[in-house]
């Protein structure tokens, strides 16, 4: 009878270890996620997915045995684009949820106001949208990660490009907040650099986040008349923008125009058809640059779930929650600061390409993709064509000009 016990027991042991069509965990317990997106309003797209990609990384993970024999459990919280309620939601992940570690963040103003309270928390946070310099810089700690392309290397990327056109006298449409008149003032420093001879007008342009009518910004830049045209509005913002700006016949005036976020799938899809050819237009991760099997199984797994192609937000939440599994056991345990200290010069393969985040600042450097847009019958969206690929070394400026002093 007691060997007969013992063997029931032992069998019941081992199908409570079975999840779901045969993923097993060798010990107990599971890694808890936190994130932190933008779900509803002007951007809840970009929130939604970036959803979908830590879902299909958390799925993958979990089905291949989870890490350290350990299932991912993941929490979402919407931001509302509002740094009081985006640090009121991770605080409720942290203390009623118990969650291990943290993931998110869309708006460069959220991460700003959020970013010094981790210090509090203790807990690890890897900012996958997010673009400020400030939260890899002058805000830099030691809890605070990034793994995707900020301000600088983007912007460092798009004054390259526009160092090689033909315009001279530049001016700027961009949101009213810490990203745009950032973004401004790196295009203006590092053009300035490239091409002496640029000229940057006072005629400028920040409509407020979730503006509904930008006829009085378009009209006020058209009438200046720039020969270049640098644009950091994005999500709905951008996608408003330009369907406005297409009937006024912005696009018609023989501008060189630079959207920092204009290859945004989200945008791209929102568009269709509407995607003026010809501009150049960054984004923070391209499907089609990448020629990986890594990339390629990213690609055709999330759109055979989802049946759109992947958007840079996608991919770096999907990034993000591989970073974690490479540090957690890279450190062996999911001590935050023994993963912390493995996430310090971490190298790790991402569908986006190859990142190391520098232990000086906890930014990561990967490639930078530009393009023009351009129209081919095999893609229902704009693609990239010409496409330009700028290694992150090159645009990333170095440690010590970043203002980071991490405690």
């Amino acid at each position: 009878m007691r060997r007969v016990l013992s063997g029931l027991i032992a069998a019941v042991f081992v199908a409570a270890m079975v999840i779901g069509g045969g993923e097993a965990f060798a010990s107990k317990g599971t890694i808890k996620i936190g994130s932190v997106y933008i779900f509803s309003g002007f951007a809840a797209t970009y929130g939604q997915f970036a959803k979908q990609g830590l879902e299909l990384a958390v799925d993958e993970i979990n089905k291949s045995g989870g890490v350290l024999g350990k299932k991912l459990e993941v929490y979402f919280e919407d931001s509302h684009a509002k740094p009081p309620i985006a640090l009121r939601a991770i605080r409720k992940l942290v203390y009623e949820k118990g969650v291990d570690f943290l993931i998110g963040l869309d708006s460069s103003g959220v991460a700003k106001g959020v970013v010094p309270y981790l210090k509090e928390l203790k807990v690890p946070l890897l900012i996958t949208h997010a673009a400020t310099p400030d939260v890899t810089g002058s805000q830099c700690n030691k809890y605070t990660f990034r793994v995707s392309v900020n301000i600088n290397q983007n912007v460092m990327a798009a004054a390259r490009i526009a160092a090689k056109t033909k315009a001279v006298k530049w001016t700027t449409i961009g949101p009213d907040y810490a990203f745009g008149h950032q973004s401004w003032e790196y295009f203006q420093k590092y053009l300035s650099k490239l091409n002496p001879r640029a000229k940057f007008m006072k005629t400028v342009a920040f409509p407020k986040i979730a503006t509904e009518d930008y006829s009085p910004y378009i009209t006020a830049i058209m009438a200046a008349k720039p020969d270049g045209v640098f644009i950091s509005l994005w999500s709905g913002d951008l996608v408003n923008f330009i369907k406005q700006a297409n009937k006024m016949g912005f696009f018609n005036q023989g501008y060189t125009v630079l959207m920092s976020l204009g290859a945004a799938t989200e945008v791209l899809y929102a568009l269709r058809d509407q995607m003026p050819t010809g501009v150049w237009v960054g984004t923070r991760y391209w499907f089609l640059a990448n020629n990986s099997p890594v990339n390629k199984h990213f690609v055709e797994a999330y759109k055979a779930r989802y049946g759109v192609y992947p958007s840079y937000n996608a991919q770096n939440a999907y990034a993000a929650v591989y970073a974690l599994k490479a540090a957690i056991e890279k450190a062996g345990t999911t001590d935050r600061m023994a993963v912390i200290k493995a996430l310090e010069g971490l190298k790790v393969e991402v569908p986006a390409g190859d990142i190391y985040i520098r232990p000086g600042d906890h930014q990561a450097v990967l490639n930078v993709t530009w393009g023009s847009t351009a129209e081919d019958p095999k893609y229902p969206i704009r693609i990239l064509k010409p496409m330009v690929i700028f290694k992150g070394e090159e645009v990333t400026p170095p440690v010590w000009e970043t203002g980071c002093k991490l405690q």
